[in-house]
């Protein structure tokens, strides 16, 4: 398929890659800087951009692949003139709707991962999550999906939020998580390495086990002097501390419920 790629930042970037690995013809790399369309468009090829009015009037897909914050924004400017083309978003929390009026054939193809330019991910490993206004949208969506991952799934907008939402605490949280951990460790003079092999082995079980079943540590069974001396640890760093208070009474109001 011939793609205009809508988009130079980390998803955009491993999706042309991936794309271009499967066959596919990126014909326009548009960004709103001509400095990143045409750092994108010399690995994956086409037209650098920084203007929708510069993108091509034909091509199989349009994809936009950018900041939620800027989509009500891009949308309107890709579309215009481009009304009988297909459209996709990659959005995990923006509903399809938001082509409505302004293209017939749109829909959402998104890959649920976490996306940095310096790390390529194997796209055949990645969930994709697919949605379409009408039959010739969702040919094209499926087709792109289908050849970049077997795992490929329809999934309507009301949906895809709280899927979105787990993602959220499954990754981002997660990460926030690791991040508090070594401020910690670093202000005691160790380093966040040593939590590799407790973060790999805590990854590894929740693939057998369903995580309540996987948790552990003190509260988990509400081990109250460990609990309150470690909240005190945390004097200096009140936002952590009332984390920590938080987060370990969900965790044992979970576990009673068990």
């Amino acid at each position: 398929m011939r793609i205009a790629l809508i988009g130079a930042g980390r998803l955009a970037t491993n999706l042309g890659l991936t794309l271009l690995g499967a066959g596919h013809e990126i014909v326009c790399v548009y960004s709103h800087t001509m400095k990143s369309a045409k750092t994108l468009s010399e690995r994956i090829g086409g037209q650098p951009v920084d203007k929708a009015e510069d993108l091509p009037m034909e091509a199989d897909a349009y994809i936009i692949s950018i900041k939620d914050s800027v989509l009500a924004e891009v949308i309107p400017a890709v579309t215009k003139g481009r009304e009988t083309q297909v459209f996709m978003h990659t959005a995990g929390s923006m509903p399809m709707e938001m082509f409505k009026g302004m293209a017939r054939h749109y829909g959402v193809f998104y890959p649920m991962q976490s996306f940095s330019k310096e790390r390529p991910v194997d796209f055949a490993e990645i969930p994709t999550f697919i949605e379409a206004s009408d039959e010739r949208a969702m040919e094209v969506i499926r087709h792109l999906a289908e050849s970049v991952t077997e795992r490929v799934y329809e999934l309507s907008s009301d949906d895809r939020q709280y899927l979105h939402l787990a993602a959220v605490f499954a990754c981002n949280f997660a990460n926030h998580c690791y991040a508090m951990a070594a401020e910690i460790l670093e202000e005691h003079g160790m380093s966040f390495d040593v939590m590799l092999p407790l973060i790999d082995e805590t990854a590894r079980k929740v693939h057998q086990l369903h995580p309540l079943q996987s948790q552990t540590g003190p509260a988990v069974r509400y081990d109250e002097n460990v609990i309150r001396h470690q909240a005190q640890l945390l004097r200096n760093h009140p936002f952590m501390k009332d984390l920590y208070e938080r987060m370990s009474l969900h965790i044992h109001r979970k576990a009673e419920k068990q």
